[in-house]
Parts: structure tokens; sequence; C-alpha cells
């Protein structure tokens, strides 16, 4: 398992657009598995799911990422799971980190 924590200059929308762009229509390869998204007046909460197939682990890595602006600021959560080789090996050769790293490329030009 992976996760990172960003804060970005662009809205929580942008930031979603961007992540999807990067990882589902850019060389990433991944697949949107579901999206949600909540509003509440000027807040709101975006929650986008990809997956991508990894050779190296022979497994699918998921990648849930949480977009909110609560604080007044994008706030970005991305966590990379299920890239491990096997039932009781954990280990998973960096697809997690690959997969978590994806998020920070393609929000790299809004970083705080």
């Amino acid at each position: 398992m992976s996760v990172r924590d960003f804060t970005v200059s662009v809205t929580p929308q942008e930031a979603m657009d961007a992540i999807e762009t990067h990882v589902v229509e850019g060389n990433i390869s991944g697949t949107l598995v579901d999206r949600y998204v909540r509003r509440s007046g000027e807040h709101e909460v975006h929650v986008i799911i990809l997956e991508k197939f990894y050779m190296r682990s022979n497994n699918r890595a998921s990648l849930t990422v949480t977009i909110d602006n609560f604080d007044g600021k994008t706030i970005v959560h991305a966590v990379a799971s299920g890239g491990s080789e096997g039932v009781f090996f954990r280990f998973d050769w960096g697809a997690g980190n690959n997969f978590a790293n994806s998020v920070e490329a393609a929000l790299r030009p809004y970083l705080i």
C-alpha cells in the first residue's frame, strides 16, 4: 500500500480531470472503475477509483483518490493497494508506488 497527500492550486474538479486524463488517457493505461462527487455550497468532494494491471506483480493495482476543498484549499489523498504478488506475499515490486506517483505526476504543475 502506498499513500500520498498533496495540496494543489486548482479546484477539486480540475484536479480530478487532470488525474483522470493522465491515468486513463495518458500512457499509464489505467481504467476508471468509479467516480463519486458530492457538492454542498462551495464545498465539494470527489472520489475516483482507478485500476491498472501490472505485469511485474501479475496483479491488478487499485488507486483510490479523494479530493476535497473543505478547508478552503484543495487537498488530494491518494491510496494505491492490491498490487502485491500472491495471497500471503505483500511485496508489490513497486506497483503501488508507481500508481500513486502517477497522481503526483498529473498534478505536478499545481502542487503547492
